[in-house]
């Protein structure tokens, strides 16, 4: 009898090569579910669409978000977390890959998931969950879909199919929805970009966000007992700015506060930085300014709210003390800071994301409602969820696991790094400590440094002043490597390929 037992070290090694045998036939996936520890948690995943850190947890002196806000009461709030390109598509694929848009292939949205063909075998942040045991399901827009063209069709955009075992899509009205409207940037003609503000008629239900926290509400239902890595989506508050009429009652046009922008403000910015003006692109007069910020407080608001019953939901269930919360944007949005608008430019209002990490466990459970003031990038949260969840990251991933700043908001053994930012016009960005640095087209179109110490709204470019010198030499040098690690994909890919087909639907 003693001679057929199997010793631990000869059954782990029979079980990786059943596994590695059948990978392609599904086999290896219930393999991995039957070893995977009870104790790892679930992942619930919540990426806005557009949302700067208008939040109550940011202290906006006029948005309100009671449900993020009490999301962040029970984790960390990260003050300075930076995106890698300020629009949906590339930026998207590079937080689900875990890697720089330049290195992915992926500089515009319609190149979302341009990664696929180049590196078939690059493992996605939810397909590392899928390989470890997780049901992985996504609702609605979290690789990049059209908006608000991909919603209005109910169509998935461009998707990452290997990414999931079951998607659920989202169709609805949009700018189409019955109630009152208004086109608000008289120079834009674009569906995705012009400022059209509905105060809609009739409830939640009606708009993809309230669609997109009922699907979520229904899996999570469907999930319980099972691990899942589940991923929501809320489209708003990308354009149009459509939400039940209800939501625009807090935030009268009359009372919005405009960004301060200081006479002579961009004497000192070079052209290409000048792209997503008012003057330039929008044309909007004071009383639309006005209009807008109204619409999009409450299209923030709408879409907390839909967050909240998400929440909600996971508290029912007793899923909150074993599930690892998520909540993030794709990038910032400007909001009239130096005449800007939407997204695009290199200012830190549209580069900077909210992120809001709340995690179980003893150790992050005693950091909860703690703030994080360290500069982190969004690439950081493909290893910060596997180790998180007690999973081996891809090998080489460019990013840091954020879980020493989820357990320790104060930063006291975090070795400091600096976050590294692309835009269209050859523009590449750095915040790095009190400082930000941005360069076109290698300088050749211009320069910026600002010191956030002494200047945080970005009013005064001390590029020129000699006095400055040498800090821009260094930045420059942190520039040229940041530029290196960025241009080349970091992840060692695996030979075995992607596995799953088409998610369910």
């Amino acid at each position: 009898m003693a001679s057929n037992l199997w010793t631990r070290r000869e059954f782990l090694r029979r079980v990786g090569c059943v596994a590695s045998a059948c990978t392609a036939t599904g086999l290896a996936r219930s393999v991995l579910a039957e070893q995977r520890p009870t104790s790892r948690p679930n992942v619930l995943f919540i990426i806005s669409d557009d949302l700067c850190t208008a939040l109550g947890g940011y202290r906006h002196p006029q948005c309100k978000t009671p449900n993020l806000d009490r999301l962040a009461a029970r984790g960390v709030l990260f003050e300075k977390a930076y995106c890698q390109y300020p629009v949906c598509g590339p930026s998207r694929a590079s937080i689900m890959c875990g890697q720089y848009p330049k290195a992915l292939g992926t500089m515009s949205n319609g190149q979302g998931s341009a990664f696929r063909k180049r590196y078939p075998d690059l493992v996605t942040m939810p397909q590392l969950f899928r390989r470890h045991g997780y049901h992985a399901a996504r609702v609605s827009k979290i690789y990049h879909m059209g908006i608000p063209g991909d919603i209005l069709k109910g169509t998935p955009g461009v998707d990452d199919p290997a990414s999931w075992d079951q998607t659920v899509n989202i169709k609805g009205p949009e700018q189409y929805a019955p109630g009152k409207k208004e086109d608000l940037s008289p120079k834009v003609q674009h569906q995705g970009v012009d400022f059209v503000r509905v105060e809609a008629e009739g409830d939640d239900l009606v708009h993809a966000d309230g669609m997109a926290a009922r699907h979520a509400i229904r899996l999570l239902g469907e999930l319980r007992g099972k691990p899942f890595f589940l991923a929501v989506g809320m489209v708003r508050p990308h354009v149009p700015l459509a939400a039940p009429k209800a939501y625009f009652t807090p935030y009268p046009a009359d009372a919005m506060k405009l960004a301060e922008v200081p006479a002579g403000d961009l004497a000192d910015v070079p052209k290409a930085a000048q792209t997503q003006t008012n003057a330039v692109k929008y044309g909007m007069d004071a009383p639309q300014q006005r209009k807008t910020l109204s619409a999009y407080y409450a299209c923030v608001s709408y879409m907390d709210a839909q967050v909240g019953k998400v929440l909600d939901e996971l508290e029912r269930l007793k899923l909150t003390e074993k599930t690892v919360i998520v909540f993030t944007s794709d990038h910032g949005y400007n909001l009239g800071q130096h005449t800007c608008w939407q997204k695009l430019s290199l200012w830190e209002d549209a580069v900077r994301s909210p992120l809001i990490i709340s995690a179980p466990g003893a150790r992050a459970s005693a950091a909860r409602g703690g703030r994080c003031a360290k500069v982190v990038e969004l690439i950081d949260l493909h290893p910060t969820l596997a180790d998180l969840c007690g999973l081996q990251p891809p090998a080489g991933l460019p990013g840091t696991s954020l879980r020493p700043l989820v357990e320790d908001p104060s930063g006291k053994a975090w070795k400091d790094k600096v976050a590294y930012t692309v835009t269209r016009g050859g523009g590449e960005s750095l915040r790095a400590g009190r400082w930000r640095y941005s360069v076109w087209q290698d300088g050749k179109a211009g320069v910026e440094l600002y010191d956030h110490d002494r200047d945080p709204g970005e009013f005064t470019n001390l590029a020129t002043d000699p006095r400055h010198r040498q800090t821009v030499e260094e930045l420059e040098r942190q520039l040229v490597e940041a530029r290196g690690r960025a241009e080349h994909l970091a992840q060692a890919a695996p030979k075995q390929p992607a596995r799953g087909g088409p998610a369910r639907r």
